[in-house]
């Protein structure tokens, strides 16, 4: 089978993965595809075999073009190194074998990456009970990511999920730990991080000047340390010497009013203290275009932010709005990378 080519200057190329088996990101993978929009944004590269792809069509209702021969103009089939069970896999339901399928799948796409033949990775939802049935040891496949490719290149060393909506992301500085464990988690180091992270993303996203909120961890932001002292001892030394470094950063403030402020446009980012001091403001905010970035690695991984819906799967139900707000993220992040690569070239 002849692989990718070299991405054209015009557009990146992103490599583009169903998800778990079991769940509707076939189904989106195939919407995802029919909209004229996604072709126009990226040369695909699909990484599925063709048994995939005509369940994504089924699930979907509406046909996926696509060729061996990078040289169509058709979202190109590359083959997955996943072997597919007798008898298909079971949906609905988390398995050792779906999420075999869809590490695989992520593996190899992560090859394209190094071999330089796609400039970012979109991958429809996965399920983490099937992928610790297969075998993943990590929390969370952030962290399974950059086992695979190794120490971090990106510099700083620090990576996070990154939650996006239109007009505002949040960066953590803990993520999938018990609550038990954020206060250790909660470091000038790690804030520090976070800071810088969720700046860069938004300026390689084209945010000329980005606006920063962080996040108090206690009640009130402490009530004067009243409720805790990470705000005057950790969060606040950090948000001054990020402020030294140029970026235009705010608090701590208490999370309990913060999006409030976020959402009507005053910040272009937050940075959260721990998952769900983020999340469930961005998912009341806006659930539908919710996308997660794998922040802090070499290369912009997105998917949505949802999960894998195993109740409506097969009802043709899913919509594509986090799909194609997650795929619009990698083609922005791609392009801009793949153009300060050729004008370093």
């Amino acid at each position: 089978m002849t692989p990718p080519t070299t991405p054209t200057a015009a557009k990146p190329r992103i490599a583009l993965t169903f998800g778990d088996p079991a769940g509707v990101g076939p189904e989106l993978v195939a919407k995802l595809l029919a909209l004229p929009a996604t072709s126009e944004l990226a040369d695909v590269v699909l990484v599925s075999d063709e048994e995939e792809i005509a369940g994504a069509e089924a699930d979907a209702g509406v046909p996926v073009r696509w060729s061996h021969d990078p040289d169509d103009g058709l979202p190109t089939l590359h083959p997955t190194r996943g072997t597919r069970p007798d008898g298909g896999f079971q949906r609905r339901q988390a398995t050792a074998e779906g999420g075999r399928w869809s590490l695989d799948a992520l593996a190899t796409a992560l090859d394209l990456v190094r071999q330089g033949r796609v400039d970012a990775i979109v991958f429809a939802s996965l399920n983490k009970t099937s992928m610790h049935l297969a075998g993943m040891a990590e929390n969370d496949e952030l962290h399974w990511f950059e086992s695979v490719l190794g120490a971090d290149p990106a510099g700083d060393g620090f990576t996070c999920e990154i939650n996006v909506l239109p007009g505002l992301m949040t960066s953590r500085v803990t993520s999938h730990v018990s609550i038990a464990e954020v206060d250790a988690g909660i470091t000038p180091e790690r804030v520090l991080g976070a800071g810088r992270l969720l700046h860069r993303l938004l300026t390689e996203r084209g945010t000329a000047a980005p606006r920063l909120a962080v996040c108090a961890l206690n009640p009130h932001a402490g009530e004067g340390g009243r409720f805790g002292r990470h705000e005057i001892e950790v969060i606040a030394p950090a948000v001054e010497q990020l402020k030294g470094e140029g970026i235009d950063v705010q608090g701590p403030f208490p999370s309990d009013t913060i999006f409030l402020r976020a959402r009507t446009d005053e910040f272009d980012g937050v940075v959260t203290m721990y998952h769900d001091q983020g999340q469930i403001a961005m998912k009341l905010i806006g659930f539908d275009r919710g996308v997660t970035v794998a922040g802090g690695l070499e290369v912009p991984i997105c998917t949505p932010a949802h999960g894998t819906a195993f109740d409506i799967v097969g009802e043709r139900k899913a919509g594509t709005g986090a799909i194609e707000h997650a795929f619009e993220i990698a083609a922005s992040i791609g392009a801009r990378r793949r153009g300060a690569a050729l004008t370093r070239a």
